[in-house]
């Protein structure tokens, strides 16, 4: 076992940045004031609070009145679609697609519960959404579109700025979850064609438990519960202060190291791909050229990925066999599934998801452990053996 830990499950959390962390601390010890409160501590923290307001807009080409701080990517979806849905009568239409994540399928379903229809529309083999079957599915009483900018297991980026302008074409509403997308790949709200953004600051070195909703100025929605004034009624509840002041330092941070980063976790990310697909009957999982520069999702047949998971886990490796709001499931994937691939080969998948502390070094360790271990549980699989 190495001393140092590999960590290769950046789409499941990011470290904080020391930076990040230096901005947040002076908020949970000396300037603790409550932004509603006029006295100088208050006012202080409010300062704070507007100024991340400011720094996340700018990072995103919005303007700082159409950000609204969340608990995370979580609450924004749900904020995003039951804000509208209340607005509606039962009986009205919702397009997402097979793939989103659950955040945005549980309360599809919950909202179909309510009266709503929910069209999941199906992805092809590499899990992109078809603009066109956006189009067919469209009714006269469709009112949002939620579709994710980037899935969260594969890596697929979906053709996002299409399908907002069959949406504004047609007067829906159109919500994408870019939780995986922001602070990774550019981000101008100026030409995407979405009414909401949902994102969550620890997928770009930021604190957890903090997240922002985007909602274009003009739009109305309910808040989800009701109790002050904060976030102009629509999250009302007294603002966490420091870890608003770290999303914004983290965004402001990440968008600026875009370019830079994105080279090198593409570079990092093809080696990886190139030194899996040597072993035999591995296959790589989601588009393999519209993916996050950071992602890569692989199935090593005739294994299981929890026994990969657990090995490399000793190895010092970590990486996952799924989504991590969902690694207690026995069940298969539901974005492999939707993708086509059989059971048995969606349990033997594995995501390694790359990070800017990720180095060279790190792909050759992994390349290393990785072909060992996998003939490994090869030599004592009965699926294995009864292929051969």
């Amino acid at each position: 076992m190495q001393s140092s830990l590999v960590y290769m499950d950046h789409g499941a959390t990011t470290p904080v940045r020391e930076e990040v962390l230096d901005a947040m601390l002076p908020f949970l010890k000396n300037q603790f004031g409550n932004p509603s409160s006029p006295h100088f501590l208050g006012r202080e923290a409010r300062r704070a609070v507007e100024e991340a307001r400011e720094k996340t807009a700018q990072a995103l080409g919005a303007n700082p009145e159409e950000i609204y701080f969340t608990s995370g990517g979580t609450e924004s979806n749900n904020l995003a679609l039951r804000g509208v849905a209340k607005n509606r009568a039962a009986g009205g239409h919702i397009i997402t697609s097979s793939i989103e994540h659950h955040a945005v399928l549980d309360v599809c379903r919950d909202l179909e519960n309510e009266g709503h229809r929910v069209s999941y529309l199906p992805v092809d083999q590499y899990g992109r959404v078809d603009p066109e079957k956006v189009r067919e599915a469209i009714t006269d009483d469709t009112f949002i579109i939620s579709i994710m900018a980037a899935n969260n297991e594969i890596g697929t980026l979906q053709p996002i700025i299409e399908i907002g302008s069959l949406a504004r074409e047609n007067g829906i509403l159109f919500h994408t979850d870019a939780v995986q997308v922001v602070g990774q790949l550019p981000v101008d709200l100026n030409n995407l064609n979405v009414d909401f953004l949902s994102l969550a600051a620890h997928k770009f070195n930021g604190p957890k438990g903090i997240g922002a909703l985007y909602v274009q100025e003009g739009i109305k929605i309910d808040p989800l519960y009701r109790g002050g004034s904060q976030e102009e009624k629509l999250r009302p509840g007294t603002e966490n202060v420091s870890g608003i002041v770290g999303l914004g330092k983290a965004l402001e941070l990440s968008v600026s190291e875009i370019p830079e980063k994105k080279k090198h976790l593409e570079s990092l990310r093809d080696r990886l791909v190139e030194g899996f697909l040597k072993i035999d009957d591995v296959s790589l999982n989601g588009h393999p050229e519209e993916r996050l520069p950071g992602n890569i999702n692989v199935s090593f047949k005739h294994i299981e990925g929890e026994s990969i998971l657990l090995t490399l886990d000793m190895e010092g490796i970590a990486a996952s066999s799924g989504s991590a709001c969902s690694s207690g499931s026995l069940e298969p994937s539901h974005v492999l599934s939707a993708i086509g691939l059989d059971p048995s080969i969606a349990h033997g998948s594995m995501r390694f998801s790359l990070g800017r502390g990720n180095s060279d070094a790190d792909v050759d360790f992994v390349l290393k452990k990785v072909p060992p271990i996998v003939e490994r549980l090869r030599n004592i699989s009965p699926t294995y053996h009864s292929r051969q």
